[in-house]
């Protein structure tokens, strides 16, 4: 990754990863402030709030679900760079809608409020069904082969380092603050985009398949007959149903659980960002460039056994007095936060460490032509996978299953994760 790190010196490399930076930023400043927003000053029942981020999160993926097979049949046809500038152009718009509405719902009217930044969730969600192939898959075609590694483990390391200052961010300002701010960085994302260098098409001109089911069954039944690409997209899949578990989670067990206010919760999100990217970091430097599984099932058990412990400790916390929460600093001078936020950045970290890995898989083992419907491919299963996951969230909150008990469940996909990787690995030896 050190190595690396040269690429951000190169222009067919820096204004992509720009781009991307600032996209994540700001779907995350977006969210976060939405979710911290309507968990705090809005709702006053857990359920209510686990069910409202549960349904903020599965609006936000049913665009990878129905929309991803054309997303990759576009940027495997016309110039990636072209799309991006589009694609960012949209985030402006999208950023005025929603912002009006956390204005609104600011201002005392909720329920359309409400339903505009819901709305706002949905189009990002489109919004990055359509950048979200182009991110990996333009690496290819501006890096050297042995660069590609280094570039997939950027991309994912400043994606949560933007998540990261996006959730701080969120957790500091006020709401009309942040509608302001996720403006003006949509307009600094749209002047980043234009930068980035052309990427035509490589292979031959695709005839179009506008039916999004037909499209996705059939870009799924293309993609997934290699053995190695099908383990992958399955490893990949379950991490990030296993992620939407915990972003659906965290604010309520932050606030019902540990008892904290919303820039508690908003610093357990960013530091859980901040372990992925060590992760990416750390597995990089540890395969050296070498596209390999071999660290991924090691890595999922410890995060298996890091939720287990952050389930563990979740019990036998010592609440704030009745009617009150701590602030951040009564929650970093409680005498059990740090092996709390400790065992929290190990979970993140060992998530990093097993899926980063995975990515490199999906651009390396199909020709350039290729790549960017294989990540959508990828994206469409993974999106099914965390609507199911955000499904499940509901439907055990229904059945009184609170979030210390729901990590147990995470903890048993994690063991499922690392088979899947296991035999991903043993499959490419």
């Amino acid at each position: 990754m050190i190595n690396a790190l040269g690429l951000l010196k190169e222009r067919r490399f820096l204004p992509l990863f720009v781009t991307q930076f600032l996209g994540a930023f700001n779907d995350n400043l977006f969210k976060t402030a939405m979710v911290l927003f309507a968990t705090y000053q809005i709702f006053n029942d857990p359920a209510v709030e686990s069910n409202f981020n549960a349904l903020a999160t599965g609006l936000s993926l049913l665009p990878f679900f129905f929309l991803s097979a054309l997303s990759g049949q576009l940027a495997d046809s016309y110039d990636k760079a072209g799309i991006i500038r589009l694609v960012k152009l949209a985030e402006v718009g999208i950023m005025m809608f929603g912002a009006t509405g956390l204005i609104i719902a600011k201002h005392g009217y909720a329920t359309p409020g409400i339903v505009m930044m819901l709305g706002a969730v949905l189009m990002l969600g489109i919004h990055s069904t359509f950048f979200g192939p182009i991110k990996y898959a333009i690496l290819p075609q501006h890096l050297d082969e042995d660069q590609v590694l280094g570039g997939t483990g950027l991309v994912e390391a400043g994606t949560y380092l933007s998540i990261l200052l996006g959730t701080v961010t969120a957790g500091w300002i006020g709401v009309e603050a942040a509608a302001a701010l996720v403006i003006v960085v949509a307009l600094v994302g749209l002047a980043a985009g234009r930068q980035v260098p052309s990427a035509p098409r490589v292979g031959p001109m695709l005839k179009l398949n506008w039916n999004p089911l037909t499209a996705s069954w059939r870009l799924i039944r293309q993609t997934m007959h290699i053995r190695r690409l099908f383990l992958a997209i399955c490893a990949i899949s379950f991490f990030w149903t296993i992620g939407a578990v915990l972003i659906v989670v965290f604010p309520p067990l932050a606030k019902n659980v540990l008892t904290a206010d919303e820039r508690v919760a908003s610093l357990m999100i960013a530091i859980f960002s901040i372990g992925v990217a060590v992760g990416s970091v750390i597995i990089n430097s540890m395969l050296k460039s070498e596209i390999s599984a071999k660290y991924s099932p090691i890595s999922v058990i410890g995060m298996a056994l890091f939720v287990v412990a952050f389930s563990i400790e979740s019990r036998l916390w010592i609440p704030a007095p009745p009617g009150s929460l701590y602030n951040v600093w009564h929650f970093v001078s409680h005498p059990q936060s740090l092996i709390v936020l400790g065992t929290l950045m190990g979970i993140a970290t060992t998530g990093g460490m097993f899926v980063v890995p995975l990515y490199a898989f999906l651009t390396t083992t199909v020709t350039k032509d290729q790549t960017a419907r294989t990540v959508a491919a990828n994206n469409v299963v993974n999106a099914g996978a965390m609507v199911v996951g955000a499904a499940a969230v509901i439907a055990l909150t229904a059945l009184g299953v609170g979030p210390a008990d729901m990590l147990l469940v995470v903890a048993g996909m994690c063991l499922i994760s690392a088979w899947i990787a296991r035999r991903l690995h043993l499959a490419c030896d």
